[in-house]
């Protein structure tokens, strides 16, 4: 491939690499590093499996894999999704042991970073940003004690943060210098841009929408705040023809729309001939062109045909590596 136009180090999510239980983490880590990926992020579930299947408890398996990745040169940058944390009506302490157990692991892979997906237990969390931010330093303070960062991540379905403005602002209060943004191109797009419950795929007015919230972050990057933001995740939106409804075989009927997406239809960005269409390019003229972000850029693709056991890792790596191509020739 030719020269790049962006130097950014590039990770991949382990989910974006396959996701039938006969694809590997090893086998993940693998096609990661033959396709000039620099960096991984490690999905629990893909560590608990392999470790199963190795008879390795967690934290031995995960020296392991740090370990293994060293031989590939592929550098861990997180381990997630650490879900449903703050201002949940769980006891506190409870929570806190299990961030503790994600924590070790962290280490032990030698993350640096966990991922915290914003609050979307809808039954069994309250409203109380002030509340959230007290239970987010706690956890910061925690993870610091094992040299780990916090990535706070809005997500397009989150309960009371569903914007990266939003998110911002509960980093600001966090006041951790451990705690910073993971800002996902796919969140801001389903949330504000694309929706697929309409024939259109497109909410109104969206055009504008992005267009400022792109203004914003780049004003964001080039100022005060940028080091709150930890690394940028790009995918796709693939188009739903005729829309997500009732009848669809991704259709849930008690989920949110944009989590049916989410899980199931997000290639790796431009891919049209998947049915790729959000404005992926848009989001990296502007974050990674006019805002000159230099931070890790990480492929975050939930796509149903790598459920398939006929489906291989490599094929995925080399469909990212293909994508960041054509994003940097854009």
């Amino acid at each position: 491939m030719a020269s790049l136009k962006y130097d950014n180090n590039v990770a991949i999510a382990t989910v974006s690499l396959g996701l039938h239980p006969s694809h590997s983490l090893t086998e993940k880590i693998i096609a990661a590093s033959r396709n000039h990926f620099s960096g991984i992020e490690i999905v629990y579930s893909d560590l608990e499996a392999w470790c199963r299947t190795q008879s390795l408890p967690l934290l031995s398996g995960a020296r392991t894999i740090k370990a293994y990745c060293n031989t590939q040169n592929i550098e861990i940058l997180s381990l997630a999704p650490f879900k449903n944390f703050e201002a949940h009506t769980s006891p506190l302490s409870t929570r806190l042991a299990a961030a503790k157990h994600w924590l070790e692991i962290a280490q032990a892979l030698g993350a640096t970073y966990l991922q915290v997906p914003s609050q979307f237990d809808t039954e069994n969390s309250v409203d109380d940003k002030g509340l959230a931010v007290r239970e987010l330093q706690e956890l910061a303070d925690l993870a610091r004690e094992f040299g780990v960062s916090i990535a706070y991540e809005a997500v397009a379905w989150g309960q009371f943060v569903a914007t990266w403005q939003d998110a911002l602002k509960i980093v600001e209060k966090v006041e951790r210098m451990n705690f910073g943004l993971c800002w996902d191109a796919f969140h801001v797009l389903a949330r504000i841009w694309g929706d697929c419950t309409v024939h259109s795929g497109k909410i109104e007015g969206g055009d504008e929408a992005l267009k400022k919230s792109l203004d914003e972050f780049v004003t964001v990057l080039k100022g005060k705040d940028a080091e709150r933001v930890f690394y940028v995740q790009l995918s796709d939106g693939e188009f739903y023809d005729p829309p997500l409804k009732l009848g669809n075989k991704f259709w849930v009927e008690v989920m949110d729309s944009r989590l049916v997406w989410s899980r199931n239809t997000r290639p790796f960005p431009l891919e049209g001939e998947l049915g790729a269409y959000f404005p992926v390019g848009d989001v990296v003229r502007a974050v990674l062109g006019e805002a000159e972000f230099k931070g890790w850029v990480s492929f975050e693709i939930f796509d149903w045909r790598m459920r398939e056991k006929s489906f291989l890792p490599d094929e995925a790596a080399e469909r990212g590596w293909k994508s960041w191509g054509e994003l940097n020739k854009q």
